[in-house]
């Protein structure tokens, strides 16, 4: 079996990646969570329910909640990774113009220093 980073269940995982792990899931549980206590709000007002109506209805809305919020973390993640190369792309232009820029400075020093050498032998 494989993760989301496509990884097999025998390479140990770095600490830093765990760590993101064990956050990704404490925050969905606390998203769990919520989604059962307003699917709780959402029915209590409504007392002419039967207990096994109550609890479908609260099941229905926690899945629908749940279903929402995978989809809003996918787009945002989704998001997240068009950035990332975006800005890996624009980090590549820099570093590209930057050494560009720097050998030309150098080119321009070596012909300056080249040149005065030249003129204090004649």
């Amino acid at each position: 079996m494989t993760d989301a980073a496509g990884r097999t269940g025998e390479e140990p995982l770095a600490p830093a990646h765990l760590a993101d792990q064990v956050e990704g899931y404490l925050l969905w549980q606390a998203r769990v969570a919520e989604a059962e206590e307003r699917a709780r709000a959402f029915t209590e007002p409504l007392p002419w329910l039967t207990t096994a109506q109550r609890e479908e209805i609260e099941e229905h809305y926690v899945r629908d909640s749940l279903t929402r919020a995978r989809a809003d973390l996918h787009r945002v993640a989704d998001r997240c990774r068009a950035l990332r190369g975006e800005y890996e792309e624009r980090y590549q232009r820099l570093r590209a113009r930057c050494l560009a820029f720097s050998i030309a400075g150098l080119t321009v020093v070596a012909a300056a220093v080249l040149l005065a050498a030249a003129v204090t032998q004649t």
